[in-house]
């Protein structure tokens, strides 16, 4: 593909997404709440276009078509498994929307250090968060990286894609805060849907049609439409990448943190319904772009470069190529400065901001600037690793997330938690993940996820019920819905 095209392209993309972020600073709402949460006010669709843009990023039209031409139609289960898991919005969404608006938290870590009265305990959640976001933060970075360089034939190397994101991540962070990565996420997720929808549907047109499609498949690449497949997707590998990846929606803070965004509960509403719709489409757009390289290009020498293959073949216009890589790379920027604003407003209001001599909210804020650069140059380090395959790195990043989730689960529904439950079972459930991730070891065959959800929630109930629990509190997170129902009968 013309690199000239690439470059013209990722120009007017930054010309028009910075004219978004621009405008959006008008009315820019003061303060933390005002900068990371938009101060409670966004609409529903706003939010919902958000929230998907942040969370089907590189990972899904760059990891999960990897995947797909990896292991097969396991990727689809797989991802479907995803889907399932949001379904714990309904049960958890309106508990972190009404605790949000009552006491006026700003991040997930707050809320938890609040519910058990604990500092430390909020800190070492804004700790672990860092600790597993950041790599997760690179995997984006890095599918940015392979989109160009593979469809540039590199030309435009892969460091100098990685930069180009991180650049404008942070520029996006900076310029007003969520308000501008809302409208540009906005404007992302409907660039994303239209454009890869298109391309499917001429790639499938241009191999004979849905019919043909599959049956190439069926004779020429024998197992890819059964699991285990070609053997990737064994039962235990399955289970280590989907039972982290179910509790994605509230073990990661940057999307459990947007549930404290919307305006009213019919906005929550309105975003869960719009994500659901756009995640539906898009997962199998992404499957089916897997499937499609692999039919053209069987030979690959990494899978992560099944998309960039895609986009710079004949079988794609080239100008329709370059807008859906801009959109793939709308989407990572979309998610790296979601978590770069959620990282750095956790750090600064659990962290910082839990110091002895707690300091105002205009003091949390500008240590929360002063940490976005921070965090996008130890991405940026990690990124240019180019460890292999982004939809299993992402999983190994909600592998250690996952550790948080028996802390939430007790905050709303067990009155017996303690906050010495919730640091121990982070803390040495996070060490242990990160031993395991880091060598490989996969006890019994079972993942380094499930092994961090088993030990947490043994450690979280144990301690707990060997310490005091804070009453008042507890039962005021319990009875969060009843007030509600009270107050709308």
């Amino acid at each position: 593909m013309n690199t000239s095209l690439i470059i013209w392209g990722i120009i007017i993309y930054i010309i028009i997404a910075s004219a978004i972020a621009l405008l959006s600073r008008k009315g820019n709402l003061p303060g933390m709440s005002g900068y990371f949460i938009g101060n409670r006010k966004m609409n529903g669709i706003l939010s919902a276009l958000s929230y998907s843009a942040t969370t089907y990023s590189a990972f899904m039209m760059v990891g999960l078509a990897g995947l797909t031409y990896q292991g097969g139609v396991g990727a689809l289960g797989f991802e479907i498994i995803y889907f399932i898991g949001v379904s714990l919005i309904l049960i958890f969404g309106p508990r972190f929307w009404l605790a949000g608006k009552k006491n006026g938290y700003v991040t997930p870590s707050e809320m938890l250090g609040d519910r058990y009265q604990s500092k430390t305990a909020a800190a070492v959640i804004s700790l672990m968060s860092c600790l597993f976001l950041i790599p997760y933060s690179a995997v984006q970075l890095a599918g940015v990286g392979y989109l160009l360089q593979g469809m540039t034939d590199n030309a435009i190397p892969f460091s100098a894609g990685v930069i180009i994101a991180v650049v404008l991540a942070v520029f996006f962070s900076y310029t007003a805060g969520i308000r501008s990565v809302v409208w540009t996420d906005s404007l992302q997720a409907i660039f994303m849907i239209i454009t890869s929808t298109t391309v499917v549907i001429i790639i499938v047109h241009s191999l004979g049609g849905f019919g043909q499609f599959f049956e190439n498949l069926q004779v020429n690449q024998q197992g890819t439409l059964s699991v285990p497949g070609n053997g990737y997707f064994s039962f235990l590998t399955f289970l280590g990448l989907t039972i982290p990846w179910f509790f994605f929606s509230i073990s990661n803070p940057q999307v459990s943190q947007r549930l404290f965004m919307p305006n009213s509960f019919k906005g929550l509403r309105q975003m869960l319904i719009g994500f659901l719709v756009f995640g539906f489409i898009y997962t199998f757009v992404s499957v089916m772009w897997g499937f499609s390289a692999l039919q053209l290009f069987p030979d690959l020498e990494k899978a992560d470069l099944a998309t960039p293959a895609l986009l710079s073949s004949d079988v794609v216009p080239p100008l329709l190529g370059v807008i859906v890589m801009v959109g793939i790379l709308a989407a990572a920027v979309s998610t790296i400065d979601s978590i770069m604003l959620t990282l750095s407003s956790m750090f600064a209001r659990d962290v910082y901001g839990n110091m002895k001599s707690r300091p105002d909210d205009n003091k949390q804020l500008k240590v929360g600037k002063i940490v976005i650069p921070v965090i996008a140059i130890l991405a940026y380090a990690f990124a240019e690793l180019e460890l292999n395959l982004i939809a299993v790195l992402s999983v190994a990043a909600s592998s250690g997330l996952i550790v948080g989730v028996p802390a939430i689960v007790g905050t709303f529904f067990w009155k017996r938690g303690t906050a010495a439950g919730v640091i121990v079972s982070v803390i040495v459930s996070a060490l242990i993940v990160l031993v395991l991730e880091a060598t490989g070891t996969k006890p019994l065959g079972l993942g380094s996820g499930i092994w961090g959800l088993i030990l947490s929630t043994a450690l979280f109930v144990g301690i707990s019920l060997v310490t005091q629990a804070p009453k008042e509190k507890a039962e005021e997170f319990l009875s969060l819905m009843k007030e509600h129902r009270k107050k709308t009968i």
